[in-house]
C-alpha cells in the first residue's frame, strides 16, 4: 500500500520522467487502456438494441403465443356464454302393440314437437358476465407474460453486453501483459533487471491470455442464449453503451410507491371481479327454467290431427341452489383476501426494489467513476515508474492486477444496475386499462 502511495505521488516527477524517456535501452510503456465510456462511445449505430430483441423476443416467445390462445379462448367462451339453450325435438308413439282395438298400429298416436327451454332470473347475462370477466383475466395475463418476457429479453442482453464489455478488458489486459513481458525482456537483456521479472511478467501474461480465452467462451454463450430467446442469430453489435445509463443521483427518503395500477394488483381485482360475477351466475341458477313444448299428435284411428302444449317446471327438491351460492361466496372472500395479501406484498416489493436499485446505481456510479478513474491513474503511474525503475515489477503487477479487477468490478456494478431496474420496471408496470388501451 505504501509503494502504491509512492507510486501516486510520483506523478509529481513529470519534468524528470519526461527526461528519462529519451534515454536509451528503455522498456516500451505499455498504451493507456480505454476508459469504459470511450468503450461505450466506440459502439456503431446500427447496434442490434434491447427494444428490437424486446420486439422479436415476443414475436416467438411460447408464453406470449399460449397467452393469446388463452385470450382467444375466453373470447370465445364469452361468445358461448351468450347464447341461448337449445331447443330438443321430442318425437313419442301412444297406443300401439295392445290388444283389442289397439293391436299392432290401428289406434297409434304419434305426438311429434319441439321442446323450447326458457331461461329465467337473468342467467345469460350472469353468464356473460363471468365470461366477460374471465375474458379481461387473460387479456391482463397476455400483459404480465409479455412484461415477464421484456425482464427475461433483458437480462440476457444485459448479460450479453456485460460479457463482451468484460472480454474487451480482458483483451486489453492481455495486451498490456504482453507489453509488460517486453519490456521486462529489454530490462533483463540490458542487465537492469534478474530474469525472475520476465518469468513472473510470463506468468501474467499466460494467466491473461487464459482469461480472455474463458470470456470469449462465455461472451459466445451468453449471445447465443440471447439469440435463442429471439429466434434467431445475431449478426450486428449490441449496444452496450447500455450499460453505462445511469440515472442522476438521488438523496433523502424515497416516497413510498403504491401498488394501484400495476398488473399484479390488476391481475388481483379481475380474480376479485370474476368471484363477484361469481355470486350473481349462482344465484340466477336458483330460479328454475320453464320448458314449453308445442307439438303435433296424429290419430290414426280417425286421420285426424291435433295440436299439443306442455310445460314442464323443475321442483328444487334436492338441489336448491344454496349450496352453490355458498361455494361461489366462498370464493369471493378467498379473492378479496388475495387481493389484499397481494397489494401488501406488490408494495414492499417495490420498496425493495427501488432502494435495490438507488443502491446499486450508487455503486455502479462509484465503481466506474471515481474507484476506476482512481485505478487507472495507479496502473498509468506505476507503469511509468516501473519504466524507470523508480518502482518494481511487483508494484506494476499489483496496480495492473487492481485495475484489472476494478473495472471487472465496475463492469459487473453497472450489469446489476440495469438489472435491478428492470425487475423494478416490471414490478410497477402499469395494467393495460391505465395506458388508455
Amino acid at each position: 500500500m505504501k509503494k502504491m502511495i509512492a507510486a501516486a505521488l510520483a506523478a509529481a516527477s513529470c519534468a524528470s520522467i519526461a527526461q528519462a524517456q529519451g534515454q536509451a535501452q528503455q522498456a516500451p510503456a505499455p498504451t493507456a487502456e480505454p476508459s469504459l465510456a470511450t468503450l461505450a462511445s466506440a459502439q456503431p449505430s446500427s447496434a442490434f438494441t434491447l427494444d428490437q430483441a424486446v420486439m422479436e423476443a415476443g414475436g416467438v416467445a411460447p408464453s406470449n403465443v399460449a397467452a393469446a390462445a388463452g385470450v382467444e379462448a375466453a373470447q370465445a367462451g364469452r361468445s358461448v356464454a351468450g347464447l341461448r339453450p337449445n331447443p330438443t325435438f321430442q318425437s313419442q308413439v301412444e297406443n300401439v302393440v295392445g290388444s283389442g282395438p289397439y293391436r299392432g298400429l290401428r289406434s297409434a298416436e304419434t305426438t311429434v314437437g319441439v321442446a323450447v327451454p326458457l331461461e329465467l332470473g337473468g342467467k345469460r347475462s350472469a353468464r356473460v358476465a363471468v365470461a366477460s370477466a374471465q375474458v379481461s383475466r387473460a387479456e391482463l395475463q397476455a400483459a404480465i407474460v409479455a412484461a415477464d418476457i421484456r425482464v427475461q429479453v433483458t437480462q440476457l442482453y444485459v448479460d450479453a453486453i456485460a460479457a463482451e464489455r468484460r472480454l474487451t478488458t480482458a483483451r486489453d489486459q492481455a495486451r498490456i501483459a504482453s507489453e509488460v513481458l517486453r519490456g521486462a525482456g529489454v530490462r533483463v537483456q540490458a542487465g537492469r533487471a534478474s530474469p525472475l521479472e520476465q518469468q513472473r511478467a510470463d506468468v501474467a501474461r499466460i494467466n491473461a491470455d487464459a482469461n480472455v480465452e474463458r470470456l470469449t467462451r462465455l461472451t459466445a454463450a451468453a449471445r447465443i442464449n440471447l439469440a435463442r430467446r429471439i429466434g434467431r442469430p445475431i449478426d450486428g453489435p449490441l449496444d452496450v453503451g447500455l450499460l453505462d445509463r445511469l440515472p442522476a443521483p438521488t438523496y433523502g427518503p424515497m416516497a413510498p410507491t403504491a401498488a394501484a395500477g400495476t398488473l399484479a394488483l390488476a391481475a388481483a381485482d379481475a380474480d376479485l371481479a370474476i368471484a363477484d360475477a361469481g355470486i350473481r351466475l349462482a344465484k340466477a341458477n336458483r330460479i328454475p327454467d320453464i320448458n314449453i313444448g308445442p307439438a303435433l299428435r296424429r290419430l290414426e284411428a280417425t286421420k285426424d290431427t291435433a295440436a299439443v302444449f306442455a310445460i314442464s317446471i323443475p321442483i328444487p327438491v334436492f338441489n336448491n341452489g344454496r349450496a352453490a351460492i355458498a361455494q361461489a361466496t366462498a370464493e369471493r372472500t378467498r379473492a378479496e383476501a388475495v387481493r389484499r395479501v397481494t397489494a401488501l406484498d406488490v408494495e414492499q416489493a417495490i420498496t425493495d426494489a427501488e432502494a435495490e436499485a438507488a443502491n446499486a446505481a450508487t455503486s455502479a456510479r462509484a465503481a466506474a467513476g471515481p474507484a476506476l478513474a482512481a485505478a487507472q491513474e495507479a496502473a498509468r503511474i506505476a507503469r511509468i515508474g516501473y519504466r524507470e525503475g523508480k518502482f518494481g515489477q511487483l508494484d506494476l503487477l499489483d496496480a495492473e492486477r487492481t485495475l484489472a479487477e476494478t473495472r471487472v468490478a465496475a463492469i459487473d456494478a453497472l450489469a446489476n444496475y440495469q438489472n435491478t431496474r428492470a425487475r423494478l420496471e416490471r414490478l410497477t408496470a402499469p395494467a393495460p386499462d391505465q395506458q388508455g388501451n
